[in-house]
């Protein structure tokens, strides 16, 4: 069994709204050309999944309607049939999008009746085994939507999910807010409301790197009931990392045990419900592809250039919020040593926001010697002789106390963007936490125009293309 979702970007459901809901009282419509990605196993319901991605809004000009009314909209398919052709030269998908102004919820029989038209259409434009997205928009800005599969009436599958990504993330999905959670969260519902526990409960969330901030991330996440978390890491626990590893033991330490199998015991012994599956790989290899795609939303908690490169990467090909975050502890000399700077940074990356290369986070030298290391470690270790790649260096400093407050404030941005509890606009893209100073700012990065991912808008939402998020190497 194969299932469906779909990520809309924010600005692309802004002008649906435009387009739609004018208030007069009839219906209109629209296309939305998307990307997609073919998930052959979902590490959680060992199920295949196709998600759905947004690229491009085409409103269906009112000159091409033929009639429209509160119950029916009707217009010439010159417009499909172009649309069609558009998508099929770039392997996309189209969703025809239409309103219900009078408050139904769910598609109608007049829907039922007229929409296998389009699919038929569709397969004799496109071919055998086309897929058609059909959406709905209510009056009260719900959205609604099922896949054609066949051309033959009932011959679709629901999308079990709709994201909406942005400066908030919006869930909808049937029976939002009526589900019966555990007791263990009520008190948060009190603060937040029922509706934010059934979107933890069903959201499907990536921690890469279960180091000191990536298990206190993950903690924080299964505390919250986020119901399916992913742990990437190929590292082992070990004595020098001991106190910052959330949930680990001296006798994990001492049997070098994988940090993803320790954090995911750990989730399981809270006996929240929640299904913590772990990758004990870099989050490059392929056996992390699937789960990666299959994430709503990722955090990334790696100190590696090169993985950070390809979540930067992954997040605009594949419209997942990525929310970064790193803690950077600069020492002088003497003992005790002096503090000259100590930041934790939460950065959001996305379509519209400045990405990791532009604000100067990554390093791609470091990032290029860390792919040598894992491909050619033997070349990479005479070129590191030779000073034409940086080598590991001393350990960064690192305290818990730091490493788990920069966790709670990346994991507090997810929460307002799922929620909104801070004032309009209280959602940051860039925060950087001055512990030193008791001081939290804003920087501003301007993207460069040459970037080929946070100023290439033809790559948004492009999702499964290859090489693997366009990547080469």
């Amino acid at each position: 069994m194969t299932t469906y979702s779909l990520t809309l970007r924010d600005d692309h459901v802004d002008e649906l709204r435009r387009h739609l809901l004018r208030g007069d009282g009839h219906e209109h419509a629209a296309y939305v050309i998307c990307g997609h990605a073919a998930i052959r196993h979902d590490p959680w319901d060992r199920q295949a999944h196709e998600k759905f991605l947004s690229v491009r809004v085409i409103p269906v000009p009112d000159d091409q309607v033929l009639e429209s009314n509160p119950g029916l909209i009707t217009w010439s398919t010159a417009s499909f049939v172009r649309v069609l052709k558009e998508a099929a030269a770039h392997d996309q998908i189209v969703a025809v999008v239409h309103n219900h102004p009078d408050g139904m919820t769910w598609f109608s029989a007049q829907d039922d009746a007229n929409e296998p038209d389009l699919v038929q259409i569709a397969f004799n434009r496109n071919g055998d085994g086309t897929k058609i997205l059909s959406l709905l928009l209510t009056a009260d800005d719900q959205w609604a939507g099922r896949v054609w599969l066949l051309p033959q009436a009932g011959a679709h599958a629901p999308l079990r999910l709709i994201r909406v990504s942005g400066n908030r993330i919006a869930l909808h999905y049937e029976g939002r807010g009526a589900a019966v959670g555990l007791s263990a969260f009520q008190r948060q519902a009190l603060a937040f409301g029922k509706a934010l526990n059934d979107d933890l409960a069903r959201l499907r969330v990536g921690v890469v790197g279960c180091g000191g901030t990536g298990s206190a991330v993950a903690m924080l996440l299964a505390r919250l009931g986020v119901g399916q978390i992913a742990l990437f890491d190929n590292d082992v626990v070990d004595r020098t990392n001991l106190n910052r590893l959330h949930g680990a033991r001296q006798s994990d330490a001492d049997a070098m045990r994988p940090k993803v199998n320790v954090v995911a015991e750990s989730i399981a012994a809270m006996g929240l419900g929640v299904r913590a599956v772990p990758f004990e790989a870099w989050i490059g290899d392929p056996q992390c592809k699937d789960a990666l795609r299959a994430c709503d939303i990722i955090f990334g908690c790696t100190d590696d250039h090169d993985g950070r490169l390809l979540l930067n990467r992954f997040a605009y090909y594949y419209l997942t919020p990525v929310i970064d975050i790193g803690l950077a502890i600069d020492v002088g000399d003497g003992d005790p040593p002096t503090i000259r700077a100590l930041d934790g940074r939460v950065t959001v990356l996305g379509p519209h926001e400045t990405c990791l290369m532009c604000r100067g986070v990554i390093n791609a030298e470091a990032a290029r010697g860390e792919a040598m290391m894992r491909a050619e470690p033997a070349a990479y270790e005479r070129r590191k002789a030779e000073a034409y790649v940086a080598g590991e260096g001393n350990p960064a400093p690192a305290v818990v106390t730091f490493t788990t407050e920069v966790a709670c404030t990346g994991v507090n941005e997810m929460i307002q963007r799922l929620q909104g509890f801070r004032d309009p606009g209280g959602s940051a893209s860039h925060r950087v936490r001055k512990f030193h100073l008791g001081e939290d700012r804003r920087p501003k990065h301007e993207k460069r125009p040459a970037c080929a991912v946070c100023a290439a808008e033809e790559i948004w939402g492009q999702g499964d293309v290859e090489p693997f998020v366009g990547r080469i190497g």
